[in-house]
């Protein structure tokens, strides 16, 4: 399980990265050439890069479940971006409409997260937590470099039956061929996903495992993004970003943190 949270991490980096490849390439060929980008900063009249893309990750993953180490996994990449389509194994996204400055997409994601009990001791004796798949609707807006993103997931596979709903908000900034994105995101997860994954049931509990049932939760988290589109002909990217947790959450007796840490990086090129 450790090794499917941080591949869900790198993963859906690199599903941003695609777009972010061409919105990139798009603002560095406006500067080149001393054309106005259009009213919202990504210039979509021109041509975007499409067709396979490959490439690697590495991650560095924290965890608040105690005794649950961080990790560093290496994960190979490969791609497909079309003209609305984008897919990344078992990732995938559909601009079902776009009006002005708004797109509205359709998107398909698995959920790496959960437990068995060989991931630590904590588990021992409880159920495995399986990782499920995530299918809702995202709403985005661009406009003058400025990036906004509201999306609903709703579990169905039926796992935890559960929703999560996400705002993130982030500002693409430029020095030469450098990108930089400070971003900040807030996440309600309803009490069906807290319970499953941070729930202790009444077979469960033990002398050291109290029981708990979960309620919904509010998470905050802040990231910070490096970008450039000329290493080695393709896009690399780094990425950090902190998490604090709601006390639904960490109120748990399988936490024993109430934060935790991520880094990233990433390198992609198309074919």
């Amino acid at each position: 399980m450790r090794i499917f949270n941080t591949l869900f991490s790198l993963s859906a980096l690199t599903l941003s990265a695609v777009s972010f490849t061409a919105h990139a390439g798009n603002m560095e060929d406006n500067a080149e050439q001393e054309k106005p980008i259009d009213e919202r900063g990504d210039n979509r009249a021109r041509l975007e890069p499409k067709g396979f893309l490959y490439g690697f990750g590495l991650g560095l993953s924290g965890e608040i479940y105690e005794g649950y180490d961080r990790r560093v996994i290496p994960l190979p990449i490969l791609g497909y971006r079309g003209d609305n389509f984008e897919v990344l194994g078992p990732f995938a996204s559909y601009d079902a409409y776009s009006a002005n400055d708004v797109d509205f997409m359709l998107k398909l994601a698995p959920r790496f997260q959960g437990f068995d009990d060989g991931d630590s001791d904590i588990f021992i004796g409880m159920d495995e937590r399986d990782f499920s798949m995530d299918a809702g609707f995202g709403i985005g807006y661009e406009r003058n470099n400025w990036k906004t993103d509201i999306s609903a997931m709703f579990d169905i596979f039926a796992k935890s039956k559960g929703h999560e709903i996400s705002a993130k908000v982030g500002k693409v900034m430029r020095y030469g061929p450098v990108f930089f994105e400070p971003n900040a995101q807030v996440s309600y997860v309803d009490e069906k996903h807290v319970d499953y994954y941070y729930g202790v049931r009444s077979h469960e509990v033990t002398d050291n495992r109290a029981a708990y049932q979960g309620s919904s939760a509010v998470n905050y988290s802040v990231g910070f993004s490096v970008s450039t589109p000329i290493l080695f002909d393709g896009f690399t990217m780094l990425a950090l970003d902190y998490t604090w947790y709601d006390d639904s959450i960490t109120d748990s007796p399988l936490v024993d943190q109430d934060t935790n840490f991520n880094l990233r990086l990433l390198y992609s090129a198309f074919f």
